[in-house]
């Protein structure tokens, strides 16, 4: 699969990567709603605000864990491409081609495994006061710390398929990924039917019903890779190299810490909103699930330069990666700049979908009209981050990030706030404003590198 993806043209390798990823982005916004809808239909309130909470958390985690195993992406990627390229060469020696692939793939399964259970044994100690530092109303407290326990307890099998999904992609596989989410969805929905509706056990069922169809999304992934014979580990592979695990922790972690204080952004904006009352805060909520389904575009882009990108590095396909950077980023713009002009006229009636207060549709339209912007640059930026992490500066995204949330998303959304509490919209328009800022700082880096690539070459 490597082979062609370095060979096709852009587009067609863009679209062939992309496309499958941004369907098992939608599976799996239609997997976490599937147990609110359970539990919303066989549970009471308390319920389903503890499932509402409890899953807000393990986004967290999940993301947090897919941050991380950007590492993996990069240095496979980069191994899968110098294979290919480097396939001929040993062939026509007479010598098997040099595999840092699955050395890659080894070490990352050594480093997630050992993490998964250091992580799963510290979330089960906290439960409790994670459930505590989310403010969780008193009434939900109980459920909400029985959901958690069973979804913490199944820590390991989010960290093995993010593992295995950013395997398959990093070899240029976006397809696969795909079936295991879809198998894991459709276990998932007749497990939360069977345990919270047939045999009535609650959050908990709910709980037990995302884990056991992870497991099985995991045990399908591995049966499927082995048959397919994709990775040959050896003992070698599964010794520890602690060159490679500071290279992928190295990529990972600025990622990862990227993408929590992107999560962080977003809990000090609700609080924001909580702060100016109830239709406010049902505004900003509602909005921020319309954006999240905008962003999935983005985020497809970003999967794929980083992928993409890398791989073409490891060939030796410089000039090759610059042209997916500079075709994803009109792809993300195009994207971006059509639903941004749609919802300046449509906004009103997005928001109404979800609510039938004309006050909260009232308030949700402003706050998109001037939110939904940042789809236009956060695409832009999204693909440099890809970029950067394939060249192995990934604490560029990092510093970025940091800097339009300290500088100018929270601030602007604070003090938004504080000067116009009749609208939304310059709340909204902070977001865009960080994202600006974002922009900026990615293009002034990027022409540094391309600078020091000019002298070094």
């Amino acid at each position: 699969m490597e082979i062609r993806l370095t060979e096709w043209s852009v587009p067609r390798s863009v679209l062939r990567f992309s496309v499958p990823f941004l369907l098992s982005a939608l599976l799996q916004s239609l997997y976490g709603m599937a147990d609110l809808y359970v539990i919303g239909r066989f549970g009471d309130p308390s319920g389903t605000t503890a499932v509402s909470v409890g899953s807000q958390v393990m986004h967290v985690l999940t993301v947090l864990v897919m941050g991380l195993a950007m590492g993996t992406t990069v240095t496979t990627a980069r191994a899968a491409g110098a294979r290919s390229a480097d396939r001929e060469r040993a062939e026509t020696a007479g010598a098997p081609a040099s595999d840092g692939v699955n050395r890659a793939v080894g070490n990352s399964a050594l480093l997630f495994g050992g993490i998964s259970v250091c992580l799963t044994a510290v979330m089960l100690c906290l439960t409790r006061p994670v459930v505590a530092l989310m403010s969780t109303p008193e009434a939900a407290v109980p459920s909400c710390a029985a959901y958690l326990t069973v979804c913490f307890a199944g820590i390991p099998f989010i960290t093995a398929y993010n593992l295995i999904a950013a395997v398959y992609r990093a070899a240029g596989d976006s397809v696969t990924p795909l079936r295991f989410v879809g198998t894991a969805c459709v276990c998932n929905v007749a497990l939360d039917f069977l345990l919270t509706g047939a045999l009535s056990m609650g959050t908990a069922g709910v709980a037990l019903g995302t884990v056991l169809s992870q497991a099985v999304s995991v045990g399908y992934a591995l049966i499927h890779t082995a048959r397919r014979g994709l990775f040959r580990l050896t003992r070698e592979d599964l010794t520890p190299d602690r060159r490679l695990i500071r290279e992928i922790l190295r990529i990972g972690t600025p990622v990862m810490v990227q993408d929590g204080l992107i999560q962080v952004t977003f809990i000090v904006i609700t609080i924001i909103a909580n702060r100016r009352g109830l239709d406010d805060a049902a505004a900003v909520g509602i909005v921020e699930k319309l954006i999240g389904i905008f962003f999935m575009v983005p985020s497809a882009m970003l999967a794929a330069v980083s992928a993409l990108c890398s791989m073409c590095l490891g060939a030796g396909k410089e000039e090759r990666s610059r042209r997916t950077l500079r075709f994803c980023v009109l792809a993300a713009l195009v994207w971006g700049v059509s639903v941004s002009l749609l919802m300046q006229f449509t906004a009103e009636r997005f928001v109404g979908w979800f609510t039938d207060s004309a006050s909260v549709a009232r308030l949700g339209g402003s706050y998109l009209r001037g939110y939904v912007w940042d789809c236009a640059l956060a695409g832009v930026h999204f693909c440099f981050s890809g970029y950067f992490s394939a060249v192995g500066r990934s604490e560029l995204s990092f510093i970025h990030n940091l800097l339009s949330m300290l500088f100018v998303r929270i601030p602007g959304a604070y003090f938004g706030s504080l000067l116009f509490p009749d609208t939304l919209f310059p709340m909204g328009l902070a977001s865009t404003g960080g994202s600006l800022l974002s922009v900026a700082v990615c293009l002034l880096y990027d022409r540094r590198l391309r600078r020091k690539e000019g002298r070094t070459g």
